[in-house]
């Protein structure tokens, strides 16, 4: 799998169902979402995170926030609550078409489209915060360590990236598919059994991977916890990092 096949595969989500391809959740898929209650899925997930951030010690409020992997810029509206500026980038222009339309912030998100395997494009320690929550566990595993890397080059000294990733399928059917069957064989069953648009890939990264990536790139990890419980399949925890 390559960053064109997310690509591919993503922007047809994006353009067929995109609020549920974000946010799978039953009774959602078809367009079922109501926009409303799919940004609110967004404030409660930014605040739950701010007040962890705030036990922590860690600031709460930003002069540049970056929504990775912002899709239909659910989490980005959130953060314009908290932050002067906020750019959300996506790999599928599709998903940002819906997160413009979604916007309520009166533009003060800029949405931008960034379907190179870095973040190039902008300058290193441009940050304050880096936000990516459903995001990297779409990806192939070398993408997930090129663009970590990448978060905590664009933070600046001291800057926070809150990170969200899949450690491990949980031992539930599901979870044991997920560990045991070739991924073609799942993609055909999304597409052809369940009528996925396109398929969706999970790649979890362990923890003790975690710890190796951030030490040879200058980061530190604060803390980390369980993730919000999204799905019951897969075992994730949300890194609250530090760059040094």
């Amino acid at each position: 799998m390559s960053l064109n096949d997310v690509r591919r595969d993503w922007t047809t989500l994006g353009a067929e169902d995109p609020l549920w391809a974000v946010l799978v959740q039953p009774g959602k898929r078809g367009g079922r979402w109501d926009e409303d209650e799919f940004l609110a899925t967004g404030r409660a997930d930014v605040e739950e995170t701010v007040g962890w951030l705030g036990g922590l010690g860690l600031p709460t409020r930003w002069e540049r926030a970056l929504d990775f992997g912002c899709g239909a810029g659910r989490l980005s509206q959130a953060l314009a609550a908290h932050a002067t500026q906020v750019v959300g980038v996506d790999i599928a222009p599709s998903m940002l078409e819906t997160a413009r339309r979604l916007d309520r912030t009166d533009g003060r998100i800029e949405f931008v489209l960034n379907d190179a395997p870095d973040l190039g494009r902008f300058p290193d320690g441009h940050f304050d915060l880096v936000y990516s929550a459903l995001v990297l566990q779409h990806l192939p595993r070398p993408a997930v360590d090129r663009y970590l890397a990448e978060f905590l080059r664009v933070l600046r000294p001291g800057g926070v990236a809150v990170v969200g990733l899949p450690t491990e399928p949980a031992r539930t059917l599901k979870g044991l598919v997920w560990r045991f069957a070739p991924f073609r064989l799942i993609s055909w069953a999304q597409r052809r059994v369940l009528g996925y648009p396109a398929p969706m890939r999970m790649t979890p990264v362990p923890h003790a991977d975690m710890v190796r990536l951030l030490a040879t790139h200058g980061g530190e990890i604060v803390d980390r916890r369980p993730d919000l419980p999204y799905t019951e399949d897969w075992l994730c925890s949300r890194y609250a990092l530090r760059r040094r």
